[in-house]
């Protein structure tokens, strides 16, 4: 069995264009997650996978693998299933999908996500969740949180604070999801075939389709949070973090 990590992608973005090629502490920000994926003991091997030439060649001069996809592709789900076809993965492999804007997303989170499918082989896909820390988070629709039940199957993600603290609970925990994800090679074939979910295009959240079409996802909670880089002014705050 291969654990392969797949970064997909783009180069085109409606707030940051170009975003996997902004510069954090001198390095391209593909860069800083490439290396994380690397450093991760269970992986294999690290792609990214891209359809612009502009971050493939980027890739290629720190010495990186990647993968040309095609433009089309309807999420970064979809362009991680078509890399690892092309890759000529097995069945049996395990696919590891993680954002190309977390920099800071640390290897120990690649070993976790993939825990779960190693554990149980009937299981197909499974996610990473941080107990949310900043306030801000859990109101921020930019931020995914994410609700589990009793063996930590998500029942449910969204952009709205959930689950919703009507009394004000003081011991309420929240979580916030975070990019990464490990699936079996034959489930993201299922995958890609499913059309688009009802949910999935109202949040705009490609994990939903899994769930609205009954694939469980298995949600491991990890200690190591992995902020996204949405906007130019989130480096200034990642690099203090990287320098930290």
């Amino acid at each position: 069995m291969r654990i392969v990590a797949i970064i997909p992608s783009r180069y085109g973005s409606t707030r940051f264009e170009g975003k996997p090629l902004a510069l954090i502490l001198g390095k391209p920000m593909i860069q800083h997650v490439y290396e994380s994926a690397a450093r991760a003991q269970r992986v294999s091997a690290v792609v990214v996978a891209t359809d612009d030439e502009r971050i493939a060649d980027a890739v290629r001069r720190f010495g990186g693998q990647v993968q040309m996809t095609a433009v089309e592709n309807r999420s970064g789900t979809d362009r991680v299933a078509e890399a690892a076809e092309q890759l000529g993965l097995s069945a049996t492999d395990i696919v590891i999908n993680v954002q190309g804007d977390q920099p800071l997303v640390h290897p120990d989170c690649f070993d976790a996500v993939v825990a779960p499918l190693l554990e149980d082989p009937h299981l197909a896909m499974s996610t990473l969740a941080f107990v949310i820390q900043d306030p801000r988070e859990y109101t921020d629709p930019k931020d995914c949180k994410v609700v589990m039940d009793y063996r930590n199957n998500a029942l449910y993600f969204s952009r709205a604070a959930i689950p919703f603290d009507r009394d004000g609970q003081p011991d309420m925990k929240a979580y916030k999801h975070l990019g990464v994800y490990a699936y079996t090679r034959r489930f993201l074939e299922i995958f890609r075939q499913l059309p688009s979910g009802y949910l999935e295009q109202i949040e705009k959240l490609e994990q939903l389709r899994a769930l609205e079409f009954g694939h469980p996802i298995k949600v491991v909670i990890t200690a190591h949070d992995s902020p996204e880089v949405d906007l130019p002014e989130d480096i200034r705050r990642i690099e203090i973090l990287l320098r930290g």
